[in-house]
């Protein structure tokens, strides 16, 4: 079973919420860190408190999956 988190390590840029959300979807997490800062931008930044709010409820990858 899938779950997401926020991952850890040499894959996350800021928190981890983009890459975590990539990995759970099976998509690049690049793609996903670019649609992000776009939507951000034309959503007048609305976006930037979504992701703000993901770093304090989304888990990190250790706490889902002890001893990664």
């Amino acid at each position: 079973m899938k779950k997401l988190y926020r991952t850890e390590g040499p894959y996350k840029m800021i928190a981890g919420v983009c890459g975590g959300i990539g990995e759970y979807f099976d998509i690049d997490p690049t793609l996903i860190r670019l649609a992000w800062a776009v939507l951000t931008v034309f959503t007048a930044s609305a976006l930037f408190w979504v992701y703000v709010v993901s770093i304090f409820i989304i888990p990190r990858k250790s706490d889902v999956y002890p001893g990664y």
